[in-house]
């Protein structure tokens, strides 16, 4: 929600140019809160099933233990200039992009630990208070936004140093919650964390895959859109895909909602209850979807206003954004089964689904423009979404027929 709030006031600062430089830039960031969610909650399924097994000594070594994988993925920044510059950003749009990057590369710690520990905290039974700290931080992020963007006028490093100062409070909150319930990092053997670590890494790709996913769907879009229309299509594309990604992470809040219960049912071996939470996730997955799609349907020609887009980039807009409608019902069922297959430690699984989606994205991107052009680009994505459902409803059938 952080880059979408920061494509709204640099989209009506800069226009379509910041707009295109905000989605190009954006991944570099969701990558790192994507690594850092991947960890944490990872790390928070485990401490749950620990608990429910009565380990409490285990429970709280891996709570250090994935703290000190958190803080060492910052290294991963070192490489954001070359990054972007794969993304596909060029000339002055690699210049606002580069520019936006760089002040979210001083922030990473602020971004992973904040991600990351938010999980734990919801696991431990204190979902009110992973609330407050979440929305905390996002009123700082908006507040700050309009003061550094539009009061004082300092463009694309303004919405990025919200962004990051956001983080931080929402960091600073988690941090005095666990010093309040007394928990520390502390130094464990290397065979512990090794241990530890692959544990989590091994769950950690799925949530991480469900997080970044359509990331990297923004990446393969932006690439094509640049190579078969023009930066104003990538404009486009960001209006489409911050809406889009609202109903995404309303989604995912479902999903990551229901997982702790599910893990503790699944620790607790109670498969009465866990079927009863799975049934609640797919009901309330596909309510939000269907209001979702009807409201944003109708409002779909104020969509690029919204964003400050151009007249043209916004009758853009309105004319694709029921391709990316139309498929949200079968995205709603594979982000529940994918959130039920790791939150019982069925990796596998989870893994097929959470990377058949930007798979079939790539496959369509290579295949469908060499006869529709860009209609084929913008095609691509639900039909990615409709093969997904597929392979998440075989894999289903599959868990319950064993």
């Amino acid at each position: 929600m952080y880059t979408i709030v920061d494509g709204f006031f640099i989209g009506r600062r800069l226009s379509d140019g910041g707009l295109a430089a905000i989605t190009l830039g954006y991944p570099l960031s969701a990558f790192v809160q994507a690594v850092g969610t991947g960890i944490g909650l990872a790390g928070a399924i485990r401490m749950t099933i620990l608990h429910a097994q009565g380990e409490e000594k285990a429970q709280r070594d891996c709570f250090s233990a994935v703290t000190l994988l958190m803080l060492l993925t910052i290294l991963l920044y070192a490489f954001a200039g070359p990054i972007l510059s794969a993304f596909g950003a060029r000339g002055e749009t690699l210049a606002l992009s580069a520019e936006y990057a760089r002040v979210i590369a001083l922030g990473a710690v602020f971004q992973l630990l904040a991600t990351g520990f938010i999980p734990f905290i919801r696991n431990m039974g204190s979902v009110s208070f992973a609330m407050a700290a979440m929305i905390l931080g996002f009123v700082t992020n908006v507040t700050l936004d309009y003061a550094f963007v539009w009061v004082f006028s300092w463009g694309m490093a303004g919405a990025a140093w919200a962004t990051i100062l956001g983080q931080a409070v929402t960091m600073i909150a988690a941090v005095a919650f666990f010093l309040f319930r007394r928990y520390r990092v502390e130094r464990l053997p290397v065979k512990s964390l090794r241990a530890c670590w692959g544990e989590t890494l091994k769950v950690a790709l799925s949530p991480f895959g469900l997080t970044f996913s359509p990331t990297v769907t923004m990446l393969l879009m932006n690439r094509f859109l640049l190579l078969y229309g023009s930066e104003q299509s990538v404009a486009v594309y960001g209006c489409i895909g911050y809406i889009t990604a609202i109903i995404y992470l309303l989604l995912q809040g479902v999903g990551d909602g229901c997982q702790p219960l599910i893990s503790r049912y699944y620790g607790e071996r109670n498969e009465a209850d866990g079927r009863r939470m799975r049934s609640l996730a797919y009901r309330t997955a596909l309510v939000v979807s269907a209001v979702c799609m009807a409201a944003v349907f109708l409002a779909r020609e104020k969509v690029g206003v919204l964003f400050g887009a151009s007249e043209t980039a916004n009758a853009g807009v309105a004319q694709v954004l029921p391709y990316f409608l139309s498929t949200l019902l079968f995205l709603a069922f594979v982000r529940i089964t994918t959130s039920c297959f790791y939150a019982t430690e069925k990796t596998r699984l989870s893994y097929i689904l959470v990377y058949a989606e930007p798979v079939c994205t790539l496959l369509f991107l290579l295949t469908l423009p060499l006869g529709l052009k860009l209609t084929g680009v913008w095609l691509a994505v639900p039909l990615a979404q409709t093969a997904a459902f597929l392979i998440a409803l075989l894999a289903k059938r599959r868990v319950e027929r064993v």
